[in-house]
């Protein structure tokens, strides 16, 4: 079968392996926004384009002979590129336009938490002027959150605390979003550890994958700007060190109640992966967000350690038959690190060559933001390569996962601290004063 992979980073190379690993005949075709030369190399076909103009997707589709395709990135999911799809008759693992509004509209969540009684939402208010804010901030006090209600590229979201540290702090950041003609969101701060829960879902049916933690913040000890994510840690139990049994079936419950909320409200379901963004917290699990698509790390922790065919899980999405597939995930820890360009996330260098000749497992070695120039991989401005350590415990893969990082070469840098041994038990810590 022919399969059009859209999307060009560090998860679709992820998604592309997984691929190239399933028993079944295949070609991968791959519709980029930038050369990744990983994803090239295992692909029939690479072809640099505009992924968020649902036509050119269409047609590229259909030059190719695509049956199936499936959406990486969250843009071409707000663009509406799965119902054009659909509608040519290609099978797509992403949902459609509405169903992707779970993670385009961080109202349109709220309120459908709300409207199906799901539980784990916050306090929360939306806003499109500044009527009423100071109000509401004086309600919930110095626990709080602003949003932007849309697609920021995990960059849009301003913490009490963290990023903002008075009223008038919080008030300047919403006026810059009326300023912009902008929505936002603002709701109370949950205080705890945050996870992300992905599940495989094909309108009926959820399959989850390995609990993982994300690290958002550029620095060391989780400091500096918000990120799209630096790089993660999943626990050979599938579960995390701070979380318990309860808090994982808590979050799969939203999940499953989330997906059934969808169908409901627009009589079709949800098709592809269902990512909750998780806080396990002194009273329960609260979402924080959802996601319309794999995690960008996440996919680099879940995809090797899938024991299933992962055409046969995609084909079963699109389907609606993934009751009958069984998805297994081996037992290992894993720890991804990101290298990302100096100067990220707010001034990066740009077409800088690296050198990732030392990486002793390139199985492991995920291409991100890179192209090629006169023969030479340089970065292209965002996170850069991802490597993956896989091991028994999340020591073990730390300390793979920092070697390999640390021998790619060029004006780069990452976080030394992902999945070390004393920031994890500070997460315990945490959680434990909590409970």
């Amino acid at each position: 079968m022919k399969i059009l992979l859209i999307g060009s980073g560090a998860r679709e190379h992820a998604i592309a392996r997984a691929l190239d690993r399933s028993l079944h005949e295949k070609e991968i075709y791959c519709l980029a926004s930038n050369m990744n030369p990983g994803i090239a190399e295992l692909c029939h076909e690479l072809t640099v384009g505009n992924i968020n103009d649902s036509e050119f997707v269409v047609n590229h589709a259909n030059e190719v002979g695509a049956s199936l395709a499936i959406v990486g990135p969250e843009n071409p999911l707000a663009t509406g590129v799965a119902d054009t799809l659909w509608d040519a008759g290609i099978k797509v693992v992403g949902p459609k336009k509405n169903l992707a509004q779970i993670e385009t509209s961080k109202t349109f969540t709220r309120n459908l938490l709300e409207e199906y009684n799901i539980p784990g939402g916050p306090k929360y208010k939306t806003f499109n002027s500044m009527s009423g804010v100071l109000e509401f901030l004086n309600v919930l006090g110095e626990n709080y959150v602003v949003k932007y209600d849309g697609l920021a590229g995990g960059k849009g979201v301003r913490v009490s605390g963290e990023h903002i540290h008075s009223h008038n702090e919080a008030l300047a950041y919403c006026q810059e979003l009326v300023d912009k003609d902008g929505e936002f969101v603002i709701e109370e701060k949950f205080i705890g550890q945050e996870f992300s829960l992905m599940s495989f879902c094909d309108g009926e049916t959820l399959k989850h994958m390995p609990a993982v933690q994300d690290h958002k913040r550029a620095y060391e000890g989780d400091t500096g700007p918000n990120t799209g994510g630096m790089g993660t840690y999943s626990n050979a139990d599938h579960s995390l060190p701070f979380l318990t049994h309860e808090d994982i079936a808590e979050a799969q419950a939203i999940n499953m109640a989330t997906a059934k909320a969808l169908k409901n409200k627009f009589g079709e379901g949800y098709k592809g992966v269902l990512y909750g963004g998780f806080m396990a917290t002194a009273d329960g699990v609260k979402l924080i967000e959802y996601n319309a698509r794999f995690g960008d790390p996440e996919a680099m922790n879940v995809l090797p350690l899938l024991d299933a065919d992962f055409i046969e899980i995609c084909n079963s999405i699109a389907d609606g038959t993934l009751n009958n597939v069984d998805v297994q995930f081996q037992n290992k820890a894993t720890v991804c690190k990101y290298a990302v360009p100096e100067g990220y996330p707010d001034k990066p260098v740009k077409g800088k060559p690296i050198d990732v000749s030392n990486v002793v497992n390139t199985d492991d070695l995920f291409y991100a933001s890179v192209d090629i120039q006169n023969g030479h991989l340089v970065e292209a401005g965002s996170r850069t390569v991802a490597v993956v350590g896989i091991a028994n415990t999340i020591s073990e893969a730390e300390k793979i996962a920092e070697n390999e990082i640390s021998s790619v070469e060029g004006p780069l840098f990452h976080r030394t601290d992902i999945g070390s041994m004393q920031l994890v038990n500070k997460r315990v810590e945490h959680m434990d004063s909590l409970r």
